[in-house]
Formats: structure tokens, C-alpha cells, sequence
């Protein structure tokens, strides 16, 4: 049997497979292409990340398919429901990046808390010239110790983003509308292990108490966070959103940063990708990334392998 990973697969995925008997191609085949692609060429597993989108003409007309892969947690990409309805089994690895992208948060988070964001950017320009005058300029950093971690959204990504946020000694309150509460064991170099409950709140408390505030949500028909959202929250507030993009109202938030509502934010989603908006690529406020939040070599191993593991489990 073929698998097609059009948006790519790690080695030790295809490793897997490949020692399964499996035969795995990673060519990346255009959207409007895929159809005859996968016709052509019989594949049974279509494997993508968030660059290839399975709709239901595809699903319609591609009767080899048997498995949609989805390297990653959200799905939205993929019409999921109509795939099952179909006879297709539909695959996700939602446990694999969770770490990955807790740790791009508190990347981004002290980042924006010491100004890195834009010293990175003046220190090439003006730091032989200008070198006071950056120290001043970025002389007024805080420090997240101590302060209070908001998260909107406490499932595996929420929590590990809590976790991070735990061993770094911040205080830690969350919504989700469908969570109570959750048992975070962080586990240390040396064998010992430290248990946190974390019983969730509601977003409106969530809001009035966060100093730092991260989205761990789905994509959704409405924002999570629009401008009655940004009024409730503390002056001087630092977000990121590593979620997905249209869960923040963009324009919203740039008015947030003009009022000093909020201070600064880091986003690696966009209501527009692959082309954000410029107002967001030229704002000093913003630490912006290329939606790299389950980006790592270690996240992509384990994304791949349990890719493999549940195709091979599936299908035999």
C-alpha cells in the first residue's frame, strides 16, 4: 500500500512505515493536483499538516483512500465528519506537539517581557552608535516569576503550556468550558515528581487576572477574544495566541496595543495566512512566527511515529 505525506513526514515515521512494508512518498503534490495524484497512483494513506486541505470533492473522488492523517491536533483543515460518514478512518496525533508548543509560548513570552523582540532587530542597526539609548529604551523589562499565567482553553496543549508556566514559578488560573479541573504532575531531572490541581475558572475571571494570557483553543465561528475581551483584562497585559488564527480579532488587538490595554503580544497564527496582514509584520509590539509551534525535531519524531503507528494498527 502507498502513503502519500504531501505536507511531509519525519524520518522515523517513514521508517516505521517502511519496515511495516509500507511504501512512503513525500512528494508534495499541488492542491489542484492532488486528485489525479492520488487517483493515479492508487494511494490508500493520505498523510497532511496544515498546508493541504482533504474536502469532500476529494474524499468523493478519490475511492482508493482509506486513511486521513492530520500531523498535528487541529482538524480543521480536513472535513472529518463527512471522511467517517464515507468508510475513512481519520487520524490525528494530538499528544505529540503539545510541548513543543508551550515551550514556542515561553519563547515568545520572555521574549516580549525583556523586549528581545525588537533589541534583536536595533542591536545589528544602532548598537555601536545608539548603545545608551537602547539600554534605556530596554531598560524596563518584567519578569513572568510570580506572575499570573491566564490560559483559555485546558486541554493536553493548555496544560502543558501550564506546566511550563508552573516551573516557572507563575501562578496559573484556566478556562474550558468543558474541563473541571486537571492533574499536572511535572516530572524533574532527578526522579522527583510535584503535583498541581488546576481547577478551572471562568473566562471572565480568567481575563481580570492574567498578567500573561495564551490561547489553547479550536478554530471557531466567533473570536475568543474580540474588543469587549480585551476591556476586561489588566492594563499592561502580554498574550500570545500559538492556537489557531481567527480565535483573536486582529484589528482588535493592534487598537489594544495603541490604547496600552495591551503591551505586547506574540502571535505565530494569522487570520491570513500564508500572507498576514503588514499592519501585524511592522508592529514593534508584536513577536511574530511562521506558525512553527509544533516545529521541533522532537515533535516531529514523535508525530510521525505515531502516525505510523495507527495506520499500521488500521490497516494491519
Amino acid at each position: 500500500m502507498k502513503v502519500l505525506a504531501n505536507d511531509g513526514v519525519s524520518q522515523s515515521g517513514i521508517d516505521a512505515l517502511e519496515a511495516a512494508g509500507y511504501e512512503v512518498i513525500t512528494t508534495t503534490v499541488a492542491q489542484e493536483q492532488l486528485e489525479n495524484y492520488i487517483n493515479t497512483n492508487e494511494i490508500s494513506v493520505l498523510l497532511v499538516r496544515s498546508a493541504t486541505t482533504v474536502r469532500k470533492d476529494l474524499i468523493d473522488n478519490c475511492p482508493s483512500l482509506k486513511i486521513i492523517g492530520r500531523g498535528g491536533v487541529g482538524m480543521d483543515n480536513i472535513d472529518v465528519e463527512y471522511a467517517r460518514e464515507k468508510g475513512l478512518s481519520v487520524i490525528n496525533t494530538p499528544a505529540a506537539s503539545s510541548h513543543s508548543v508551550a515551550e514556542l509560548v515561553f519563547g515568545h513570552f520572555y521574549g516580549l517581557a525583556r523586549f528581545l523582540h525588537n533589541s534583536n532587530r536595533d542591536m545589528p542597526l544602532e548598537g555601536d552608535a545608539n548603545f545608551k539609548g537602547l539600554k534605556k529604551a530596554y531598560a524596563k523589562g518584567t519578569e513572568l516569576k510570580g506572575k499570573t499565567l491566564g490560559v483559555l482553553g485546558f486541554g493536553r496543549i493548555g496544560q502543558a503550556t501550564a506546566k511550563v508556566a508552573l516551573g516557572a514559578g507563575m501562578k496559573v488560573v484556566a478556562f474550558d468550558p468543558f474541563i473541571e479541573k486537571a492533574d499536572l504532575q511535572l516530572e524533574f531531572f532527578d526522579g522527583q515528581n510535584v503535583n498541581f490541581e488546576i481547577k478551572t475558572i471562568s473566562k471572565e475571571e480568567v481575563l481580570k487576572q492574567a498578567d500573561f494570557l495564551t490561547l489553547h483553543v479550536p478554530a471557531q465561528k466567533d473570536y475568543v477574544i474580540d474588543e469587549a475581551e480585551f476591556k476586561q483584562m489588566k492594563d499592561g497585559v502580554i498574550i500570545a495566541n500559538a492556537a489557531r488564527g481567527g480565535v483573536v480579532n486582529e484589528v482588535a488587538l493592534v487598537k489594544a496595543i495603541e490604547s496600552g490595554k495591551v503591551a505586547r503580544a506574540a502571535l505565530d497564527v494569522f487570520e491570513k495566512e500564508p500572507k498576514p496582514e503588514i499592519q501585524l509584520l511592522m508592529n514593534s509590539a508584536l513577536s511574530l512566527t511562521p506558525h512553527t509551534g509544533a516545529a521541533t525535531n522532537e515533535a516531529q519524531d514523535r508525530i510521525g511515529v505515531e502516525l505510523a503507528e495507527q495506520i499500521i494498527s488500521i490497516l494491519g
